[in-house]
């Protein structure tokens, strides 16, 4: 095999499909970045045998070939390569010389007899959104996965496609995030998976701000998604994920309407003093017009407060501090609506009136001495 490629636009590649390659393994190929050349270019695959990533680069390919290329020292080399182009060659023996500009690294790969496949798709149940659509889906509720892996169902998100709405659903038993992206004019096709947090977060990673397209196929066992050059597949989780709208009330008395930025400065203030070490809930009170926040532990005692629009009836209510600011910093709006019902009840985070973006966060209280 005998390629040349533009130094940018290799490394930028070897570092996306690093992501999925195995760190350690018993199986040493998956230790490995798999590198195969055809007449279209040079392919570059990283598979840890759950999540697998392909990239297809633009390469003049002098001869054609594949191996398996030891990932981090191949990474390193080629990060560290002037600003050129760069010339690989690997001969019938894995000998590889990498070149590029005056520097020259002799490295050995292997053969890519025992690299398994990634597995293929139909693209029977295909979708395609805005890339930045679907980045908001995921960071919008990612942060509320489980980390409990004795009930691995909750450790992924729940993704539904119905009419022209696809919603993504994380819980972690303490709480619940929700976003939904409404699309214009298009019908998606009815589906229902829940897809592996590592994944999404690798998936994230390689969606951009725009609103390039990226295309998602549902096969029976695993889901691809395809953003320009770079295609991400992962194995769904099996299991029956919870009736999520059945956690949310039907009826909640008590309406406030809060910015977001003030009330989020209120509870990073208080928990100041709360900590692994020094765990504590924050009491909260929702007055007419203003919310008082408390927390005391056994160093230490803070209070603040913030207004708001509303009677909140003097209820109060004891939430996890943590659990509270991740959802507010998920809010993408400037306000948000808070909705009671008493103090043993969930709080709920929704959009306010007039408002286009659909979110829901549900945070479990704790109960209070």
């Amino acid at each position: 095999m005998r390629i040349i490629c533009e130094k940018t636009t290799l490394s930028n590649a070897i570092s996306i499909v690093s992501r999925t390659v195995s760190p350690k393994s018993s199986l040493a190929f998956l230790e490995g970045i798999y590198l195969a050349a055809d007449e279209e270019g040079l392919r570059l695959t990283g598979y840890n045998l759950e999540t697998g990533i392909t990239v297809r680069t633009e390469a003049r390919v002098r001869q054609t070939g594949e191996c398996v290329m030891p990932a981090r020292m191949f990474a390193d080399i080629v990060r560290k390569l002037p600003e050129d182009v760069v010339e690989l060659e690997v001969d019938e023996n894995y000998r590889v010389t990498i070149q590029g500009g005056n520097a020259r690294f002799q490295i050995m790969a292997s053969t890519s007899d025992e690299y398994p496949s990634l597995p293929s798709v139909e693209e029977e149940n295909a979708v395609s959104l805005p890339q930045n659509a679907l980045r908001e889906l995921i960071s919008g509720t990612i942060f509320a996965v489980s980390d409990d892996t004795a009930n691995p169902i909750y450790t992924g998100c729940l993704v539904e496609a119905s009419g022209d709405t696809i919603t993504m659903v994380a819980i972690d038993g303490y709480r619940m995030a929700k976003r939904a992206y409404h699309a214009e004019g298009i019908e998606f096709p009815s589906m229902s998976f829940v897809a592996p947090s590592a994944a999404l977060r690798e998936l994230e990673k390689i969606l951009t701000d725009d609103e390039g397209e990226v295309r998602f196929t549902l096969g029976k066992k695993h889901i691809s998604f395809s953003v320009s050059s770079a295609t991400l597949i992962c194995r769904l989780l099996e299991g029956k994920f919870a009736e999520w709208r059945r956690f949310i009330p039907a009826s909640t008395p008590i309406s406030l309407v809060a910015n977001v930025a003030e009330l989020t400065a209120a509870v990073e203030r208080v928990g100041l003093i709360v900590s692994e070490k020094y765990k504590s809930p924050v009491r909260c009170v929702f007055s007419n017009n203003s919310a008082r926040f408390r927390t005391v532990t056994t160093i230490a005692a803070a209070n603040d407060g913030c207004s708001l629009a509303g009677d909140g009836k003097e209820t109060e209510i004891g939430f996890s501090c943590r659990y509270m600011l991740d959802a507010l910093k998920a809010v993408p709006t400037s306000e948000v609506t808070l909705l009671l019902t008493g103090g043993l009840s969930p709080i709920l985070l929704v959009p306010c009136e007039g408002e286009e973006t659909d979110f829901t966060y549900l945070i479990q209280p704790v109960r209070l001495n």
